[in-house]
């Protein structure tokens, strides 16, 4: 059976969605939507959900908002690109910009000279992002003759571009994020935006054919990690958070909070209909009536719901992945080894996350512009804590740790070591390295992991990685568990962001109905 003869079939009511760039406007609407069933109104990019595959750095953000049970103000991230000498350009409102207001634009406009991938985009403002402002994010390398893919499929296979090869994984709520309760419980889990939630309609199955070898599954949850697995077939890993990795056969994979893996289907299976699995691991589990769930669909098999059953042997241990190209640990090879050692334990107090005892709290001045006003350093405007100040150069080493009592194993806090929504690290020439992963207890320092999203584990584990400090900027995030490391504040004070963004915060300012 050739890869040509398959078709995805996705639960709901609509199929791919086109691909935008490089250069684009972005309009972030309101629109009503009922992707497994149930309508809403919700906070979109592009009008749909997920937002488009974007292929581009030039990214004009249009707010175009008006439905005030949600956040109507906004500002997107791009996460996973290192955005040298443009953090301007990065997204994480008051860490790098004020918020773009509605009726009011902003131009995204960076540079990716060296890196390919697979990433994603998303709010960076409060939870918005969990009322649907989520979408993946394609990067080429450009060079003066040509285009071309450097995270193309190793030897034999397809590169994968076109859109209908991303899988899209992400949690849906019936409810705006403002009025989420405690805990917040999503409905339904959307498999490229499409899904079916618990005593629900059964919606028809629509297809989304292509005939590529690649697969780009990309997790846009706001809180859960699934554990993605197609019945009956394996799956070849070759790329993770933007990184190419050692080929790993697998048939299953488990996928934090924004993690990103390619992988090649090996689709050598009877002519069928098979299961396509997403297990969260919290809310409403199992697979019933095609909850959590997609179709896998040779060409050829009749129209029906599989009667496939899972059965996992060969599940994804993340120590087991290396980077294609070996990329040895910087530092000396031990626990310690390296120019700055930070240890950050994370704990509850009162239902807020807490890092080394200190609860982020937000600015009222982004910290970029606090940085390059120079009337003030970062850690005078925030709480103690809040900001780390690091040198240039020098090789970082970070220990994560729970604290005991701390909710761990399943529900443990995935940190993201780029810009996401718990932790955000500083910016590497490369995604750190992970040198000793949750669930082990052995450092790894010569071919390690290299990605920009880890879980923590449980209050047993010791998550580990390194970085070298050798691209300046400013990141953080928000919900409480978050702080700022302005990386290199020297060179960060040359950059020289356009007027459009030294116009945000007092458009934001001025606006007398932000919130």
């Amino acid at each position: 059976m050739t890869l040509s003869a398959i078709c995805l079939f996705l639960s709901a009511f609509s199929g791919a969605r086109a691909a935008v760039g490089p250069v684009t406007n972005l309009e972030i609407v309101n629109k009503r939507i009922a992707p497994d069933g149930y309508p809403r109104s919700t906070v979109l990019a592009g009008g749909t959900f997920p937002g488009p595959l974007i292929k581009g750095n030039k990214i004009n953000v249009e707010d175009k908002l008006t439905d005030r049970t949600m956040v109507t103000n906004t500002s997107i991230h791009w996460h996973g690109l290192f955005q040298k000498g443009t953090n301007w350009a990065d997204g994480p409102a008051w860490v790098t910009q004020c918020p773009i207001i509605p009726g009011h634009s902003f131009l995204y406009d960076f540079e990716v000279p060296d890196q390919a991938g697979t990433f994603w985009y998303h709010s960076h403002l409060s939870t918005q992002y969990c009322d649907g402002l989520r979408g993946p994010l394609f990067m080429i390398l450009v060079t003066q003759r040509s285009i071309f893919m450097s995270s193309s499929i190793q030897k034999g296979g397809t590169d994968g571009r076109t859109e209908s090869t991303v899988i899209t994984l992400s949690d849906w709520y019936h409810y705006p994020a403002p009025q989420a309760p405690t805990p917040a419980i999503f409905n339904s889990t959307l498999i490229n935006g499409l899904g079916r939630y618990q005593n629900g309609p059964l919606s028809d199955f629509a297809p989304l054919t292509h005939a590529r070898a690649r697969f780009r599954l990309v997790s846009l949850s706001c809180d859960p990690d699934f554990v993605f697995s197609i019945d009956a077939h394996s799956m070849d890993i070759i790329e993770v958070d933007g990184v190419n990795h050692q080929k790993l056969t697998v048939d299953s994979i488990q996928i934090f909070a924004g993690q990103r893996y390619s992988f090649v289907l090996n689709a050598n299976k009877p002519v069928a209909n098979y299961w396509i699995r997403a297990q969260p691991n919290l809310g409403n589990l199992g697979f019933v009536n095609g909850t959590n769930s997609a179709i896998l669909r040779y060409s050829g098999a009749p129209k029906t719901d599989p009667t496939t059953n899972s059965s996992i042997s060969q599940p994804l241990v993340e120590t087991d992945l290396h980077p294609l190209v070996p990329s040895k640990v910087p530092g000396h090879p031990r626990p310690g080894g390296a120019d700055i050692n930070l240890l950050f334990e994370i704990g509850l107090d009162g239902g807020n996350w807490v890092l080394n005892g200190t609860t982020f709290t937000i600015p009222d001045v982004p910290v970029l512009l606090q940085i390059l006003s120079g009337k003030h350093k970062a850690q005078d405007l925030l709480p103690k804590g809040n900001v780390y100040e690091l040198e240039p150069n020098k090789v970082v080493e970070v220990a994560l740790r729970l604290l005991p009592g701390t909710p761990g194993g399943p529900v443990s806090p995935p940190v993201d070591v780029c810009a996401y929504r718990l932790i955000i690290l500083p910016k590497a020439s490369f995604p750190p390295a992970r040198v000793r992963s949750a669930g082990n207890a052995t450092y790894n320092w010569d071919n390690p992991v290299i990605r920009d999203v880890v879980s923590t584990g449980n209050s047993s584990d010791l998550t580990t990685f390194r970085f070298r400090t050798d691209n300046a900027g400013p990141l953080a995030s928000r919900e409480g568990l978050a702080l700022v490391f302005a990386e290199n504040v020297g060179a960060i004070k040359h950059e020289n962001p356009p007027i459009s963004w030294d116009n945000l915060c007092p458009i934001y300012y001025n606006d007398t109905k932000h919130y």
